[in-house]
């Protein structure tokens, strides 16, 4: 008891509901109380908790206390008008790093004297597991009694290795680029190219042009006297950023209204020779890994003239049923140039973009292949990813396999094993049916391959090494297949990005073993 009691016989605490049941916190184990942010879910979790918030640079875990104590089912107390109270999150420190305990109501802050302060065991409560308590402020003088909660058990029962540190062995790096023999042998047999869609047709261009994919902002700076194709300027990461429409450039036909108006669709950022521009389209729909020998060179007769000088080639797909046109990044705005259709500016212009495309080249990044699994995001190393394909209409199941085991199918006359993130991860089954967003994402470290089956894509994303920090270690099976987070604001955007080991995900005899303790 003496922990809670200061020399001067009195002791202030933070008083809060939970479920119509008051308790209390010492004053000084709280860092910060606010309103609840936006919480971002990672699986693999322990049932309390709500997910992680990002505050002061820092992520943390969000315990809910109605579910820690068993009150989930009760309701929240009204106020005077017949609302309700807002919540809050009370942020405390638990083996040096910050874990936030959401509850009802703030009811205020209290100096308790020493002898309104006892044992757990004189006000015991049965809904309240007694180990989770540091005492009671005994009600008296007008006042309501509190139970006072021990934050360090309770958290302890949530996350046993929260805040101890310690890597686990047997994991490879994916942050560097392949071996050299296997990029060598990639290099020579095959393109990695990412599909644009813009007015319902396909385009491509390699992987190695695309710097990164992000989502068209809400607002885009209009720039004067502008050509149709130059639609403003957008921020990235502090930086200005020429958009230019892919179907204005090409002619084809004004949209309804304009996506970047809208805040709709996909901005392609592109290393050009004048720098970094974004390109926008509607969506980005698939990487894909094509043998150099199904890209054909433009027909001659279209070559020879200016309109296909941005063409390096057309990737034959599914037979030759499906054609992919390959962009140059290089001469993609040099598109109708003698129309008045390129980029245009003076050379100062183009100096001040090359020197942006120097700075943010010079900042150490790592990019990541980004998708959408159950309302949030989550990031592969783009080394490790061959490719993103749609979702197969024929899975073929396979026998005796872990239940996140979709089944199989081939690809290129292989066969891939099909691993359902939502069941691996624990989350709430998706609709079934064959939607079009829904993506195989395939994986593969050395002779191992595997297809990931996501929700959607949300593009390429580079993300610079500052904002890259170690993941809170919720559960073992979690810390082993999501170590790092990813967290970027840009022109008010804040983004949460749960990075994922591949390494992991291709060793399935260890994750059918280390999920029977989830």
């Amino acid at each position: 008891m003496a922990a809670i009691i200061r020399r001067d016989g009195v002791r202030s605490f933070v008083l809060f509901t939970v479920g119509g049941m008051g308790l209390a916190l010492p004053l000084d184990g709280v860092l910060e109380i606010l309103r609840p942010p936006v919480l971002v879910p990672i699986p693999l979790g322990p049932p309390g908790l709500e997910g992680l918030a990002r505050r002061r640079g820092a992520v943390f875990p969000v315990i809910g206390l109605r579910r820690v104590l068993g009150l989930a089912g009760a309701e929240e107390e009204g106020t005077a008008d017949g609302g309700t109270k807002a919540a809050r999150l009370l942020i405390v420190r638990h083996n040096g790093q910050p874990v936030g305990l959401l509850v009802d109501r703030v009811s205020g802050l209290s100096a308790v004297d020493e002898d309104r302060i006892a044992d757990a065991g004189t006000a015991p409560d049965p809904s309240i597991d007694a180990d989770l308590l540091a005492g009671a402020i005994l009600a008296g003088d007008g006042r309501d009694g509190a139970l006072i909660l021990d934050p360090g058990p309770l958290v302890e029962r949530q996350f046993a290795d929260f805040g101890r540190g310690g890597g686990l062995a047997g994991t490879a790096d994916f942050s560097a680029a392949p071996q050299a023999r296997t990029a060598a042998a990639l290099r020579q047999d095959e393109e990695q190219l990412v599909v644009l869609t813009v007015a319902e047709q396909e385009f491509s261009l390699p992987v190695a042009a695309v710097r990164e994919v992000v989502p068209v902002p809400e607002a885009v700076t209009r720039v004067p006297r502008a050509r149709p194709h130059l639609l403003g300027l957008m921020t990235l990461r502090d930086a200005l950023l020429p958009l230019v429409g892919l179907r204005e450039l090409f002619g084809l036909g004004a949209a309804p209204e304009s996506t970047a108006d809208r805040g709709l669709g996909k901005v392609a950022v592109l290393r050009t020779a004048e720098g970094l521009v974004g390109v926008v389209v509607e969506d980005v729909r698939e990487i894909l890994r094509v043998p150099r020998g199904r890209i054909d060179p433009v027909p001659s007769l279209m070559a020879r003239e200016a309109e296909f000088e941005d063409m390096d080639g057309i990737a034959r797909l599914d037979g030759g049923a499906r054609l992919i046109p390959v962009l140059s990044a290089e001469r993609l705005f040099r598109h109708g140039v003698g129309h008045g259709a390129g980029l245009g500016g003076d050379a100062r212009g183009h100096e001040g973009e090359a020197t942006v495309a120097r700075e943010a080249e010079a900042e150490m990044v790592e990019a990541f292949v980004v998708f959408r699994l159950a309302g949030a995001e989550y990031g592969l190393p783009v080394a490790a990813v061959q490719e993103v394909l749609r979702r197969p209409d024929v899975v073929t199941p396979l026998p005796n396999a872990p239940d996140f085991v979709s089944g199989v199918t081939t690809l290129r006359g292989a066969v891939l094993p099909l691993v359902a993130l939502r069941r691996l991860l624990r989350l709430p089954d998706g609709r079934e049916n064959a939607d079009d967003r829904y993506r195989v994402v395939v994986i593969a470290a050395g002779a191992a391959r595997a297809g990931l089956l996501v929700d959607g894509m949300a593009g390429i994303v580079r993300i610079p090494d500052g904002a890259i920090e170690p993941a809170p270690v919720v559960s073992q099976a979690q810390h082993r297949l999501i170590r790092r987070i990813g967290a970027l604001e840009s022109a008010g955007e804040r983004r949460m990005i749960l990075l994922m080991d591949p390494a992991e995900l291709l060793d399935m005899d260890q994750l059918a073993d280390l999920l029977t303790t989830v």
